[in-house]
Parts: C-alpha cells; structure tokens; sequence
C-alpha cells in the first residue's frame, strides 16, 4: 500500500475545465493560478529586528489556458454571454489534473468566474474538434484543493460546486 503523500506525477499535462459537475474542456497549457495578498508593514518602537505584518485584501491574477478543445454546447453558451449583460455568466468551475490512471491529482476552486478574452486557432475543415488557441477568465476567489480533500474523481464528476452563482445580501458570491 503506498502512501497518500507519494507524488504521482503526469507525463504529458493536461488542464480540464470542469462546470456544472461535467468535463466541459481540456487545455494543454493553463497560467495565472496567482495570488497576491496585499500588506501593511509597521516599524513597532524599541523593536529594531522585528517588523509587524498586517495582511490585507488577496488579488488574484487572470488565468489564461492554451490549446484547449471542447465540443460542449453550454461551455460556449457561456463564453458567449461574457458579451451580454446577461448575470448568468459568472459561474464558480474547478480546474483539474489527472494522473495516468484517470484520477485527480490536483484541482483548483475558482470562485465567480467569468470569461474576459479568447481565441481560436485557424478553422480546418479535416478537424472535427472545436478548439480554443486561448480563453482567458477573471476569477473572484480561489481555493486549492488536494487529491485527498473532497474532490476525488475518476474521469470527471466533482461534488457540485460548479454551479452558476447568485450574490448575497451583501452582493458577495458564496465559495
């Protein structure tokens, strides 16, 4: 029996969009999982090797996935409405990785997510696949979340948590 915290690496990366609980898209190249947390440094009086760090508001960056592909009709329908003001376009998805095996390794909670850029490659008439040469979405939160946390599928499925959203009472979204 091995250990839960053997690394169990995959060869060739591939960066699965999951949305509504299904695989909706596959990317081979994924950047901007980032975040950056702003902060205070104060000087404290008589303490001269010490400073006091007092954290503030988290900024997270855009994450823009490469080369992907998908023939889901609700991941368009989505992307599509980034150019309405339709309220339906903010939805929280999760970013997974699987291992050989078929099994998550590592996925990525992402909170209020919205499309903001994309591009497609050249269209070919020999290929039947409709794929993305880039997609490019804004994210109000992030979670990272481990194999051995609740996500914990087999060639897609998750708990459900990629839903569309709906804001509170205060107008925030719930993660």
């Amino acid at each position: 029996m091995s250990s839960p915290n053997v690394l169990n690496y995959v060869t060739t990366n591939r960066f699965y969009v999951e949305m509504e609980s299904q695989l909706a898209a596959a990317f081979s190249e994924c950047s901007g999982l980032d975040v950056q947390i702003e902060k205070d440094v104060y000087q404290e009086g008589g303490v001269n090797e010490q400073q006091r760090i007092f954290l503030k508001h988290a900024k997270f960056g855009d994450l823009t996935l490469k080369r992907g592909i998908t023939n889901d009709p609700a991941f368009w329908k989505w992307i599509s409405q980034s150019l309405t003001a339709d309220d339906l376009r903010r939805r929280n998805i999760n970013i997974l990785v699987f291992n050989q095996a078929g099994e998550t390794i590592q996925a990525w909670r992402l909170v209020g997510v919205v499309p903001v850029g994309w591009k497609t490659p050249a269209l070919k008439a020999d290929s039947s696949a409709i794929a993305l040469e880039e997609l490019i979405l804004s994210y109000e939160g992030l979670t990272v979340v481990h194999r051995s946390d609740e996500v914990r599928v087999k060639g897609g499925g998750a708990s459900g948590d990629a839903k569309r959203l709906s804001r509170g009472a205060q107008g925030y979204f719930s993660n």
